[in-house]
């Protein structure tokens, strides 16, 4: 008996201690989170799309894209809504993994009501090894729930005045680096599958469940990236579409139709695009939405102002930089490097 209430007292004073540790990590992240939502120049450039999708006003936003650097240097929300008044927002990251996907999208459905959730697809096969999986799911879900592990950083900013201007537009930025890719043809048809881990599937289907449960579509588009895309992948991304009854569009496969010019349109040899690759997929993407999805148009609704000005500023901005570009689009190696460095300090 008396090892019993022993035990029960050991018992009693771990919970007691992990009880305490929460509460402080939670009082805490709950001051970092108010620090970086005053400061939004001093949270890293990874950080700042959950931070920017929180901040934006409550059910404006009809169509969320999550994924990896592919999908903010592919889709511009503005330029979207600049033509068809479509209310989108990139809630993308450097190096973004399913994982985080999933817990970007719970943060969306906290404050958002997205109709359509569009998946960049290169997510599902970032590696997830060994135990790389698990301490993954792990990060992500403790960053998530304890905002001071993503913000964990900030006090360098607060005790430095260390900063990360940027120009952001609903989560795009501009790249305007040109250095072609010159690799040829990369989607050589084959019946061969490209394998997902258990983990990605895992998360997938949560991400499909948790859209399903607060009634948005999900839908699957894989970008232009000869560095990251092949037909195995294609095929796998097609039949995992087929089973689940979800929409996949590979633009991959629509070059032509897309006007894709691989020497003016790519921003690192193939692996990203730059802004003049983001305009032709997101002109092509934007009509695909306009077309096949029931999406308002929301540039007469006056709780929008904002996006029109930013519109405005954004047509404005991404004109000239098209222009320059045109100039420069010649320019490839070092300089390059360089350009592109100050444009987006972080790729993945």
């Amino acid at each position: 008996m008396q090892d019993f209430k022993n035990n029960l007292r050991k018992r009693g004073r771990v919970f007691l201690f992990f009880l305490i540790l929460a509460l402080l990590l939670g009082g805490v992240s709950w001051k970092v989170c108010q620090t970086a939502a005053d400061h939004e120049e001093w949270v890293h450039y990874r950080n700042k799309s959950a931070l920017l999708l929180r901040k934006e006003p409550k059910n404006t936003i009809d169509v969320l894209i999550l994924g990896d650097s592919l999908s903010y240097t592919a889709f511009s929300p503005m330029q979207m809504w600049n033509k068809h008044g479509i209310a989108a927002f990139v809630g993308g990251q450097s190096g973004q993994n399913i994982q985080e996907s999933y817990y970007m999208l719970k943060t969306a459905f906290e404050n958002q009501k997205p109709r359509l959730v569009l998946l960049e697809t290169n997510v599902i096969f970032r590696p997830q090894r060994g135990n790389s999986g698990l301490t993954m799911t792990l990060a992500a879900m403790g960053s998530y729930y304890f905002p001071l592990f993503t913000h964990h950083d900030i006090w360098k900013s607060v005790l430095t005045d260390k900063q990360y201007p940027e120009e952001n537009y609903k989560g795009f930025q501009f790249r305007e680096v040109t250095d072609p890719y010159r690799g040829g043809a990369y989607m050589k048809e084959t019946s061969q599958k490209e394998k997902i881990s258990s983990t990605v599937e895992d998360y997938l289907e949560k991400i499909r469940m948790l859209c399903v449960k607060n009634k948005a579509e999900l839908v699957l588009i894989s970008t232009p990236s000869p560095a990251n895309y092949n037909y195995k992948k294609h095929n796998t991304l097609e039949e995992y579409a087929r089973q689940k009854g979800l929409k996949y569009e590979d633009l991959n496969l629509k070059e032509e139709e897309l006007g894709m010019d691989w020497e003016r349109d790519s921003l690192d040899k193939g692996d990203h695009l730059n802004l003049s690759g983001a305009w032709k997929v997101t002109d092509f993407i934007g009509t695909y939405l306009h077309e096949n999805f029931d999406l308002p148009d929301r540039r007469e609704d006056g709780a929008y102002a904002s996006w029109n000005e930013l519109g405005k500023k954004y047509e404005e901005r991404a004109k000239e930089k098209l222009e320059a570009m045109k100039k420069d689009d010649k320019i490839t190696g070092e300089e390059a490097d360089n350009r592109r460095e100050r444009s987006l300090p972080v790729y993945e």
